[in-house]
């Protein structure tokens, strides 16, 4: 058949059905492959399901009372004890906990095997976790498989405790006259430890702690004060200056501790009266403010040689000599 000249134009090569080209996108790929904890198949997952709904369970109160401490990346992390000697001191020492977290599969020695014990006796609930979730809660800290979880210490006010103590004392409640240690610029948990301590040992009735720039009742606070934590209470004052005024206006006398005091510790003429004693910072001593809210400033008698003492150390001294007055009165 003649075709007038015409010639015949072919059709454009294409995708065709029953070639490749409609599943072009499954031959793509599908990425880097996910973390295990991310595989809904895989146990760390699991793992991370159960650590999230036990968080759920314990409710996000915690976090906004501030127990939550912000970590590198924007990450919360909670106050934790980590590593097999750090944890089991800790539950030695009876210090208050809310978890104790376990590494899936870990190698039991007797560190953890008491661990688990002591945890089971005081029923702190244990958690079978994922190493990646524990690298998380720790901020990726050396923690060997276990990790204690420390719930947020309740703070008491200070003007609170102490008008409650003044009256318990008015009413013949409390045999001794109120006594109190408030801390000026501490920063060292150890510190504050170790305070609660003395003050427990010489039946001392609180520790007052500002609430910026100053230490709180960490893990390190709870270990050091060995249990005393549990039976001397610490409050918080929003300006310990302001607190100290409301402090003598109770009645309640505000000795500060200096080198340079007034008056020296042995010849301390206040101390079976309502007291309140305030150490600084080891160097930096009593802030100005402070120091001039004190009714006395209160010297410790040292060797020359010995530029200044340890601040718990210091209040340990002074509270066995208020302890040695009120006993001799």
């Amino acid at each position: 058949m003649a075709n007038n000249g015409r010639r015949s134009v072919k059709a454009k090569k294409g995708p065709t059905i029953g070639t490749g080209g409609h599943g072009r996108k499954a031959l793509e790929g599908k990425g880097p492959t996910p973390k295990a904890e991310d595989r809904p198949y895989h146990k760390a997952h699991k793992a991370k399901q159960l650590s999230e709904r036990s968080a759920a369970k314990r409710g996000t109160g915690a976090r906004s009372a501030g127990a939550a401490k912000s970590g590198p990346k924007g990450r919360a992390t909670e106050e934790v004890v980590t590593g097999r000697n750090s944890v089991v001191e800790a539950l030695r020492a009876g210090i208050p906990a809310k978890a104790l977290h376990v590494a899936i599969r870990i190698e039991m020695d007797d560190r953890v095997k008491e661990s688990l014990k002591l945890a089971a006796e005081r029923g702190i609930p244990l958690m079978e976790t994922g190493k990646p979730e524990l690298d998380r809660m720790t901020d990726d800290a050396v923690h060997q498989g276990l990790v204690l979880q420390i719930p947020p210490y309740e703070y008491q006010d200070a003007y609170e405790l102490a008008e409650e103590t003044v009256e318990k004392w008015k009413k013949g409640h409390i045999k001794n006259a109120p006594l109190f240690v408030a801390l000026d610029g501490i920063t060292d948990p150890r510190n504050l430890g170790a305070i609660i301590r003395s003050v427990s040992a010489f039946s001392g009735h609180g520790v007052i702690v500002p609430e910026r720039r100053s230490v709180g009742v960490t893990a390190a606070a709870w270990k050091t004060s060995a249990g005393a934590a549990v039976r001397v209470p610490v409050a918080r004052a929003a300006n310990l200056n302001n607190a100290l005024k409301q402090f003598k206006n109770m009645g309640i006398f505000v000795l500060g501790l200096d080198g340079d005091g007034d008056v020296s510790l042995p010849d301390l003429t206040l101390a079976t009266e309502p007291v309140c004693i305030v150490v600084g910072s080891e160097g930096k001593g009593l802030s100005r403010l402070v120091r001039e809210n004190c009714d006395q400033i209160v010297s410790i008698p040292i060797d020359s040689a010995m530029e200044s003492l340890n601040a718990s150390m210091a209040v340990g001294i002074s509270l066995y000599e208020v302890s040695r007055q009120r006993a001799a009165g």
